[in-house]
Parts: structure tokens; sequence; C-alpha cells
């Protein structure tokens, strides 16, 4: 069996991050290979020929090729699955529903607040300006969501893959210094003290200053 991961080279795609974290909670070993967004690389034929929409993540597992962090994680769930690789959506079908829902939605909705609280203020450097009107509406509707949702350091009372997609979007808001009631931060900051969160982070430590 051979599993490759392709992310953006500059590890703050959170698409990247949802991947990743699939393949490490599944327990499996993978090459991480990165694509330099800025310079194209991911519009080149080298890459569209292995990424059929030309984004990343990329899962290359032997000759099948995915792109679609929540095809990738779903695809991931059903060819290893519990119980011998961890679960990454319940067994519920109704929790299952909404951690796919949650997933779609924070992939979907949210446009202004992605664009003026990018995942690079995350990682390297942040926010130097208020939330626009449009942006602070976004996040009112997610703060309202996460509050609805979240009730102790999981969304179903144990871990599922669309906790660390719910996490990364609220970082957002946490690590820019917004207002973000205590329960989410302290739920924030649960879900980066994951093991697999913190190998991603190991890799933006490698970078090169």
């Amino acid at each position: 069996m051979s599993l490759k991961l392709y992310v953006d080279s500059q590890f703050t795609s959170p698409y990247a991050i949802s991947a990743f974290v699939a393949l490490r909670e599944k327990g499996l070993d993978f090459e991480l290979e990165t694509v330099d967004l800025e310079a194209g690389k991911n519009k080149e034929l080298s890459y569209t020929g292995k990424a059929l929409t030309g984004r990343v993540p990329c899962l290359v597992h032997n000759d099948f090729m995915l792109t679609e962090s929540s095809a990738i994680t779903e695809y991931l769930d059903e060819m290893f699955p519990a119980p011998e690789h961890r679960a990454l959506y319940p067994v519920l079908p109704q929790k299952r529903a909404v951690a796919r829902q949650i997933q779609a939605w924070v992939r979907s909705d949210l446009g202004a607040l992605r664009e003026e609280r990018s995942t690079y203020t995350v990682f390297y450097r942040r926010a130097e300006q208020p939330l626009s009107p449009a942006a602070q509406a976004a996040a009112d509707k997610l703060v309202r969501l996460a509050e609805r949702v979240i009730d102790g350091p999981y969304l179903f009372g144990r871990w599922c893959i669309a906790d660390t997609d719910l996490a990364v979007m609220l970082s957002r808001l946490v690590m820019n210094g917004d207002p973000v009631p205590q329960k989410l931060k302290d739920y924030v900051a649960h879900q980066w003290q994951r093991e697999s969160l913190q190998d991603w982070l190991k890799n933006i430590n490698l970078m090169p200053a």
C-alpha cells in the first residue's frame, strides 16, 4: 500500500489540515509532498494530472487519486474502517450526518470571515484590521452555531473529524483576539492539543524563516 498527500507549501490550507489529521488519526503511514500555490504549481499539468480539481489536498492511494478534503476523509473512513483504525465519523447515522453537515457548512459559508481572517493569520501573522460588518456578521453566525452544537470538548462525546474542521474555523477568531465565548475558546484549545494537529504544526515550525 502506498499513500501520499499533497498539501500547500505554506501549510495554511484548512482543507489540507483536515486530510492530514484524518490520515494521522487512522494511524496510516503516508508521504507528504507540498505544492506551491502562489507559484501556480497546482495549475501545471504535472499536478492537474493527479489532482482532478487542481486543488489541495490531493490523496494518492496506490494508483487512485482524490481531491476535496471531505471526499478524502470519507474515503479514508470507508477504506480503513474501525475498529482496526480510529473512526473519523460518529457511528449513529444522524450524528454522522450532522458532522458532514458541519464540514460542508464551514467550506461553503462565511466567505467574508474566511477572507478577512485567513488561516495565514492563524499560523503566521495576526490580522491588523477589525472585522468589517460583513465579516462580523459571519463571525456572529459562526459563534451562534458553535454554541448550539458544542457541549464539552467534543461535538458528539468523542472526537470526530468535524471537530478539527470546526475548531480550525473558530481559530480564525480566537487566534486574532476577536470576541469569542470562553466555552468556545476552551473547545478550540482542547482540539489543538490533539497529537494529530500538533503534528501539523511541526511542519510549520520546520519551515525556514
